[in-house]
């Protein structure tokens, strides 16, 4: 019987880097840096999806909530003023990952029903992430009394689930 020893502590923790937050108003700041920068890759990728969409209702959704991701950058960017600091973005690893896996469903399916289908998937793998980062931006936004900015997350949040609900009923039609 084999035996497995347990790591001590120490090599369960990983070393900060020097730029590393050191309050959660820094890790509040991060994440405006990351989701700002989200927003505006998105801005960017939305009008690809829709170029490649082949069911109509798919092809008018996406150029509507394009407009709303723009309105989006333009939110952020309150919320950046209302804590007083500069708009800035930080490549946001996560959403990288999850545009780049979208961009490969495109480029690996024919453009039939199906490849609506893993547009709609990679689309609500893109609102789930927006809805965990905005949701723990208001949470952050609240304990740090930001009240100006918890008002325009919650706003977003609120969109973010909306749009989500119609890729849903979007994918619970003839498409999928």
């Amino acid at each position: 019987m084999a035996t497995t020893t347990k790591p001590t502590p120490k090599e369960n923790k990983f070393k900060a880097k020097p730029s590393a937050a050191k309050d959660l108003n820094e890790l509040f700041e991060d994440g405006l840096k990351d989701i700002y920068w989200a927003e505006r890759e998105l801005v960017k990728a939305l009008p690809k999806m829709a170029k490649n969409a082949t069911s109509q209702k798919l092809k008018t959704a996406i150029p509507s909530h394009l407009e709303e991701t723009k309105e989006h950058v333009s939110r952020l960017e309150e919320v950046f003023g209302s804590i007083g600091i500069k708009a800035k973005a930080g490549k946001c690893d996560a959403m990288a990952g999850i545009l780049e896996e979208g961009k490969s469903i495109m480029g690996e399916t024919e453009p039939v029903t199906f490849r609506d289908a893993g547009i709609i998937a990679a689309s609500q793998r893109v609102e789930h992430y927006e809805i965990a980062t905005y949701g723990t931006l208001a949470a952050f936004a609240k304990v740090l009394e930001h009240k100006d900015a918890l008002k325009l997350l919650l706003k977003t949040l609120k969109e973010e689930k909306t749009c989500d609900k119609k890729l849903s009923a979007l994918a619970d039609t003839n498409l999928n």
